[in-house]
């Protein structure tokens, strides 16, 4: 199951969809907020939405799970996240998304290392295969330009220029947009930084062979895009733990790098910053579950962390 768009960080996904497509705006009036910090729901219900209290906090917090890349009809944030949105002091992504010169940094990481090029990594054959491809799929930007990129990143906006929807969103966006009426300070708990250095952490070589191996399955591909897009509707934590482990697109031996040691990172750093405040942490939804996930180990550190009824 290729899941990069759960598996990849938040900010490097959304630079890849800038390249894709063209942005949509997406800047609206915005319709009133219930309150957001209602009854948990029973812990049998699934959701994405989580209550963290306790062990310090003078006030609760809310952690919510993303998916970074969706077509724009997918999704639509329910009231308890807005009501949320609407009372926390500032919000966390993954990296500040609302701070552009943070962003556009991830240009200077972009390329690989060492002066490496994609025919350097590919056979003959191999490197034909890509540029047939990007013969008959014309990209933003054209392959030529694109030959010292880190394959990874391709292999990633080749999915996304593979979704079959007139406009792409993503949950961070769409935060961003219900929180700007209220000024919302937004932060990060990674640098854009940190989140391109995880492309220098697979080699380039393991990087440039699964590219070439997706081209191979692009059907297969955009079938396990829809399943991930309607296992995340039904927010089902379980089943999207099980999926992020079970991946088979050549990132299975770095789900430490991934996800694992980053949870750990970001749990100490909730702890740091929610001693005062209230606030939301909006981050990939398989970070959240399983044994090493965000909300297991927020319980092991002693928080409390119920469930919030949330609807799409």
């Amino acid at each position: 199951m290729n899941l990069k768009k759960v598996l990849l960080p938040a900010g490097i996904l959304v630079l890849i969809a800038t390249f894709a497509c063209a942005q949509n705006e997406t800047s609206k009036s915005k319709p009133a907020a219930q309150k957001g910090t209602g009854a948990a729901t029973k812990s049998e219900e699934n959701t994405l939405l989580w209550q963290v209290s306790g062990n310090g906090m003078q006030k609760p917090s809310y952690i919510f799970g993303t998916m970074h890349i969706l077509c724009s009809n997918d999704i639509k944030l329910g009231d308890s996240l807005k009501g949320i949105i609407r009372d926390v002091d500032k919000i966390y992504f993954e990296v500040d998304m609302d701070d552009m010169m943070e962003m556009m940094s991830v240009m200077s990481y972009i390329r690989m290392n060492g002066n490496q090029k994609l025919s350097d990594l590919l056979t003959p054959e191999e490197y034909s295969k890509l540029k047939d491809y990007f013969a008959k799929n014309p990209s933003p930007i054209p392959l030529q330009m694109m030959e010292s990129f880190k394959p990874m990143f391709i292999s990633t906006m080749i999915e996304e220029q593979r979704m079959t929807c007139p406009e792409k969103n993503g949950m961070e966006q769409m935060i961003m947009n219900e929180a700007k009426p209220y000024k919302k300070e937004i932060k990060g708990l990674e640098s854009m930084k940190f989140q391109a250095s995880v492309f220098d952490s697979i080699p380039y070589q393991e990087q440039a062979k699964e590219l070439v191996k997706s081209l191979d399955s692009l059907d297969a591909g955009a079938e396990q895009t829809k399943e991930l897009i309607r296992v995340y509707r039904t927010q089902d934590l379980q089943k999207i733990n099980e999926l992020s482990s079970r991946e088979d697109g050549g990132m299975e031996k770095y789900m430490n790098l991934l996800l694992y040691n980053r949870n750990q990172d970001w749990v100490t750093k909730i702890g740091t910053i929610t001693t005062q405040g209230s606030y939301l942490f909006a981050v990939g939804a398989a970070h959240l579950a399983g044994e090493r996930g965000v909300l297991s180990l927020l319980k092991k550190k002693g928080y409390t962390v119920l469930p919030v009824r949330n609807t799409f």
